[in-house]
């Protein structure tokens, strides 16, 4: 199993971009439901747990959440948008109605020297996305980044390696997206750029010619990016 970071996904029209950048950094990334079960995180053995944004709100009765033992598990932590409000709430914060939602482009300042921000810029321009506003940080975190309208707008537990970003890093529109999250990849999650996707799809046609044997398959194709990938495989590994 090659070195994985899981993204933990809460609804976000971005999920599948965070886990292609990822993927860029020739890390493999694999995305799985908010409300997965430890069991099957732990079967999966991640470096790294990426917690993606969505459309609810922390406050709204039935906000989706992972399964706090996430944060037992001695491994980084890296809440994105909602994912950030999610951690920090779960974690004794405090999470309120913001009074204006902040929508597109902001000035991020940096306030600390934090390994999530090494060697970029004290400024960079971010896209944000949100209704709520983290007005307290749980305790043993700090602030380490800010815009205008948020004092917390990346927050930190360096002992503990969780982080938050309350704008979005996977999405064109943030100046050196990109290099955040290989800083949360190589500089705090410790992994090695060398995953690619052919040895993805080698490994999973393998797989598929394991389990099937000399069985026949039935897949149903939505159309959509999931079961056309499988249908492409299944046809690589057992078609005629």
């Amino acid at each position: 199993m090659p070195q994985t970071i899981l993204v933990l996904d809460f609804g976000s029209q971005y999920t599948q971009v965070i886990a292609r950048r990822i993927r860029e950094a020739n890390v493999y990334s694999r995305v799985i439901p908010y409300n997965s079960s430890l069991t099957e995180i732990k079967k999966l053995k991640p470096l790294g747990i990426v917690l993606s944004g969505g459309p609810a709100s922390v406050l709204s009765k039935g906000a989706p959440k992972p399964n706090k033992g996430i944060f037992n598990l001695g491994i980084p932590v890296l809440g994105i948008c909602y994912g950030l409000q999610l951690m920090a709430n779960m974690l004794g914060g405090k999470v309120e109605k913001s009074q204006r939602r902040e929508y597109g482009r902001g000035m991020l300042n940096i306030l600390k020297k934090s390994i999530l921000f090494k060697n970029l810029p004290s400024e960079l321009t971010v896209w944000n996305s949100h209704g709520d506003a983290l007005n307290q940080i749980p305790n043993g975190f700090r602030p380490a980044a800010k815009t205008e309208n948020s004092s917390f707008a990346a927050i930190e537990e360096p002992k503990k390696k969780f982080y938050g970003l309350q704008f979005h890093p996977e999405v064109e529109h943030t100046q050196k997206g990109s290099e955040i999250i290989k800083n949360f990849l190589f500089s705090i999650c410790k992994c090695k750029a060398d995953w690619d996707m052919d040895d993805f799809v080698h490994s999973s046609v393998e797989d598929i010619c394991n389990t099937v044997g000399k069985k026949k398959v039935i897949l149903g194709l939505s159309g959509g990016v999931d079961s056309s990938v499988a249908a492409a495989l299944i046809d690589k590994a057992i078609g005629t």
